[in-house]
């Protein structure tokens, strides 16, 4: 029996995750239009290799990575590149971004691919593998899984499979482990293999008794070794990374420091069934399950092409005419989108079709009363009312000096304020600011250096000149004077 951890706080919000598990995973189809950013990982935008007017193909690349962080982006399925212009995208700020158009031909026709034996290629070519199909983390982060797996500065013992899922509303891994269990325990071997990791831990909660039973039998079946399915208790938010990690093994992964300096790499059960498909078949990512649920007929997981529609995913789950907006993600972490026409994303693991019926307008905030229940629940082991009072004050500095980057914006604190205070979206406010004061800073630097540089250039080139005229005044002053010429004689 393995000993399991607690974490610090924790909430248990009502789960709503019942009414989508009911029917199996559905093919949500080739949808009229598919609009597909070039910014859906972490890092660098994809940068377009297409044409408007050009015919693709299903998996074939339509954004290429630009530099070592940043990940490939393709096309889902077969036709035409309509445009390539900036749209809006599933983002809470509501900005455009740069989105490849494609207007399917209902062909469904693949690139010609094949995968390879992991067993027997090199590591770095199974890396470039993974950048190469555009696979990134599916629990959220959407982090290049070619560079989690670069951990050669470290010695991994443990490889943890994310398969916890303890939002609310969100069931799209636990119908993946239900149903492609062979395939999950598959990618994990590939990436226990990359990683050279001793054992791998599946953990998942224990309100997911079909999933932890299915993955467990999977692990019987394919006779994996130091592989071990764990159920966990459902506690909000123990599907986080440093959560899970702490609850497993013991492991503290402390404020600054990478879980992989500890010996422990983790990945999301999705993440591990793409890198499989990746590998195996030489299958980009090019779609993943998302589970539709909240104000519709029926709340199903879908399996969804990248780019497709909002508005058309929703209509197949039978969208109720009172939803006046979509979430993308969880109830406590999800974001509002700023409109019902932008396309899914890799990132992309659950639409609620939200109302003012199913989700009341919160009430007016009050004056913090201090009454600490916030640091109680916060898994981060902060003080959430007093990161609250330097975000208001806007005194950002102060933020950081007590943690704000240390908070994973769980929304914990928000849940449980009796004064009914955003807390989490101050200090997503507070996060914003701070990066943006560091981009203009590191702007003005990059400035100064581009313009001290040209004062070095123009001084050296002003030194270069000045050391010609006078080296050729100097070999003008050293030649021999030339004999004059006595012309009365001639």
């Amino acid at each position: 029996m393995r000993t399991l951890y607690k974490f610090h706080g924790g909430v248990h919000p009502p789960t709503h995750k019942a009414e989508s598990t009911l029917a199996p995973i559905a093919q949500a189809g080739i949808p009229s239009r598919l609009v597909i950013p070039l910014h859906q990982h972490a890092g660098n935008s994809a940068k377009p290799v297409v044409q408007v007017g050009e015919h693709v193909l299903k998996g074939q690349a339509i954004g290429a990575p630009d530099g070592r962080f940043s990940s490939s982006v393709h096309a889902s399925t077969s036709g035409t590149v309509a445009a390539i212009d900036m749209q809006l995208v599933a983002h809470p700020s509501g900005l455009p971004d740069l989105c490849i158009t494609i207007i399917p031909d209902g062909k469904d026709e693949w690139i010609a691919h094949s995968g390879v034996d992991f067993a027997k290629t090199p590591h770095s070519d199974l890396r470039h593998m993974l950048r190469k199909s555009g696979v990134v983390g599916l629990g959220g982060a959407v982090f290049p899984s070619d560079m989690k797996t670069d951990a050669h500065h470290h010695k991994i013992a443990t490889l943890v499979l994310n398969g916890a899922e303890c939002e609310p509303y969100i069931t799209c891994d636990d119908m993946l482990m239900r149903e492609r269990a062979a395939d999950i325990l598959r990618g994990a071997e590939v990436l226990r293999n990359l990683l050279l990791a001793e054992e791998v831990l599946i953990g998942i909660e224990d309100n997911k008794p079909e999933a932890i039973e299915t993955m467990r039998r999977a692990v019987l079946d394919g006779k994996y070794e130091n592989m071990e399915v764990v159920a966990v208790p459902t506690l909000y938010p123990g599907g986080g990374a440093k959560q899970l990690i702490r609850v497993l093994t013991g492991i503290e992964v402390a404020a600054g420091v990478r879980s992989t300096e500890m010996g422990v790499q983790c990945f999301n059960v999705a993440t591990a069934c793409s890198a499989w498909r990746a590998i195996a078949h030489g299958e980009p990512l090019i779609s993943r399950i998302v589970t539709v649920t909240g104000n519709v007929e029926r709340p199903r997981n879908y399996e969804v092409l990248i780019g497709t529609p909002l508005n058309e995913l929703v209509a197949l789950a039978g969208n109720k005419t009172d939803t006046n907006r979509h979430i993308m993600g969880g109830s406590m972490m999800g974001v509002v989108l700023p409109s019902g026409t932008v396309g899914v994303t890799k990132a992309t693991n659950c639409i609620i079709a939200a109302s003012d019926k199913l989700f009341l307008p919160p009430p007016p905030a009050l004056p913090c009363i201090r009454c600490t229940r916030c640091a109680e629940v916060c898994p981060a082991d902060l003080q959430p009312q007093d990161l609250f009072w330097f975000a208001q004050a806007k005194n950002f500095d102060k933020a950081q000096s007590i943690g704000l980057f240390d908070c994973i914006e769980c929304g914990a604190c928000s849940y449980v304020c009796p004064s009914h205070i955003p807390l989490a979206e101050y200090y997503r406010f507070a996060k914003s600011e701070v990066r943006s004061h560091e981009n203009d800073r590191h702007a003005a630097d990059h400035a100064r250096e581009r313009h001290d540089f040209r004062e070095q250039r123009i001084e050296r080139e002003k030194q270069e000149r000045a050391e010609k005229k006078a080296a050729k005044a100097a070999q003008l002053g050293s030649e021999p004077a030339k004999p004059e010429v006595d012309h009365t004689k001639e």
